[in-house]
Parts: structure tokens; sequence; C-alpha cells
């Protein structure tokens, strides 16, 4: 199983959990059962198409799996993948 790590802010629609291990042997495959595992994830993860949403990065034992294989990207037994929300705010200059 893979550990997939929790950002705080999506933290709610899994039970408050920082991290959760899901069999997979994609990140296709391990998002598709976390979102079968909290359904309230997967509008905030994937696109109505089912790719992954342009405002979340995903990366697997610390490689951005949009210059891997994205959804395709191999996953082990014991890897990290972790959940990574795209923050708006700053304000540039002050």
């Amino acid at each position: 199983m893979s550990v997939v790590k929790i950002p705080t802010v999506l933290r709610p629609q899994v039970g408050g959990n920082k991290e959760v291990e899901l069999a997979g042997a994609t990140v296709g495959e391990v998002v598709e059962a976390l979102t079968a595992a909290y359904p309230g994830l997967k509008s905030q993860l994937l696109t109505a198409e089912g790719e992954l949403n342009r405002f979340v990065n995903v990366y697997v034992n610390g490689q951005d799996v949009r210059y891997l294989d994205g959804l395709a990207t191999a996953v082990a037994e014991r890897d990290e993948v972790r959940l990574l929300p795209a923050m708006a705010g700053g304000s540039g200059s002050r």
C-alpha cells in the first residue's frame, strides 16, 4: 500500500487523517481508491473528465507526477504520494 499524505486543507474530507494507506499500482489507481473511500474529495482532485485538477499537485516520493506520467505514474509498495492543492494569494508588491 502507498502512503497518501493529506494536506491540512483536505483533512476535514478524510476524517481528519494526516495520511491514509491505499492500494494501487499507479497514481490514478491510488487517487481512485482515495476518492472511492472519501467521495467528497473527487471534485477537488479531479476534473469532470477524470484528469487531475490543474490546481492540484501530486508528488510521488518528492517528484511531481506532471513531469512523469501523470495519473499513469507507477507507485510501489510504501511509496509516498503527497497531495498539494495550489494556494492562491499574495499581493505581489506592497
